[in-house]
């Protein structure tokens, strides 16, 4: 299994960016993903979620990225998104990549993407 993230990078306040996470080794469309992150000497919080094609693709988004930011899954190329727009200071952090198997609810993650956003 492998979760490939790109996308990251350093960009002024107000801007945007979008994360992508390329999938391998796993059947995408019947796993649930999600995007973390983790500011230093902060925990790793769950950013946004979506669930399998079989689950009805349901998001949920934790409150302060509510509005700004959108997560979508392309089942056809096996890529999970992260649309980032309106990017605030405190978003600053390694963003990863999760997937959940069927199941066993197993977690894969990927090896994270930095995104900093300069006030």
């Amino acid at each position: 299994v492998q979760l490939v993230e790109s996308g990251g990078g350093l960009v002024q306040a107000g801007g945007s960016l979008r994360l992508s996470c390329a999938a391998s080794g796993i059947t995408f469309n019947f796993n649930d993903m999600g995007w973390y992150r983790q500011a230093p000497g902060k925990q790793r919080e769950l950013v946004a979620s979506i669930t399998s094609t079989r689950a009805g693709s349901g998001r949920n988004y934790i409150d302060s990225v509510k509005g700004r930011f959108t997560i979508s899954r392309d089942n056809a190329k096996n890529t999970m998104y992260l649309q980032m727009n309106s990017l605030k200071p405190e978003d600053t952090a390694i963003y990863y990549c999760n997937a959940v198997s069927p199941i066993i609810r197993r977690n894969y993650w990927g090896q994270g993407t930095q995104v900093t956003v300069s006030s």
